[in-house]
């Protein structure tokens, strides 16, 4: 059977659904945009900037590395030096501000347990203090690293062939000790000085944050008159 204008009716119900469904995908295709928009700007980037990024994590970069965030990911895969330095700049930012945001709560959460709990000690949990007993006053490197970040694997390398005793603690390593081998093995932990203990593997359980150590990782800090400074 044919309409009054010709068309067949199997046709004319399907033209609904096909303009559905291009509406549909038009609405989810703005939605993206505007996510990726706001990534974006989140990062200090611009639209074509996060693009490149989003385009490398698909590539090698993203298998090797697949948490980079973008500023790192766009640093390493820099065209040119001014590149190299632009992002590094926004990374030293970004960094900045996440340590500011990080010690105010800090501060926040201590005023806190004063107001709730006055005079009441705060528990010390085995292995939640700033690093260990072993190296307090002994002049010994403390290097704070995390897994997928090409500077902290760089500077352990540089701490490592020239000859120096340090013990790493790997921020976020959720007391999984496969991803500290597994993130030593990467790095070019050399075995033999891990069992001499001339380096030593820790999860860092909170002792990143207790430091209050401005900055970003990698950190190397020493213990200098009680308190701990980046080296």
């Amino acid at each position: 059977m044919f309409l009054a204008a010709g068309l067949p009716r199997a046709y004319a119900q399907a033209a609904p659904l096909a303009t559905s469904r291009v509406v549909q995908s038009q609405v989810l295709n703005s939605a993206d945009a505007a996510l990726n928009e706001r990534q974006a700007k989140d990062w200090g980037l611009r639209p074509e900037e996060w693009a490149r990024y989003r385009q490398l994590m698909h590539g090698p970069l993203g298998i090797y590395s697949p948490n980079l965030d973008p500023l790192t990911a766009l640093g390493i895969e820099a065209r040119s030096a001014e590149e190299r330095d632009h992002y590094a700049e926004l990374q030293v930012q970004a960094e900045s501000r996440r340590v500011d945001k990080t010690l105010a709560y800090q501060r926040a959460y201590d005023a806190a347990w004063k107001r709730l709990y006055p005079g009441q000690q705060r528990v010390n949990l085995p292995g939640a203090q700033a690093p260990s007993a072993g190296n307090r006053g002994s002049g010994r490197l403390a290097v704070f690293v995390k897994a997928d970040c090409a500077p902290c694997d760089q500077r352990v390398r540089q701490l490592q062939a020239a000859g120096t005793a340090f013990d790493v603690y790997m921020v976020g390593s959720r007391q999984d000790d496969v991803r500290i081998r597994q993130w030593a093995t990467r790095a070019g932990i050399d075995p033999a000085r891990v069992r001499a203990r001339t380096i030593t593997l820790n999860h860092d359980a909170g002792r990143w944050l207790s430091l209050g150590v401005p900055g970003g990782l990698p950190a190397v800090v020493r213990e200098v008159k009680g308190e701990w400074q980046r080296q």
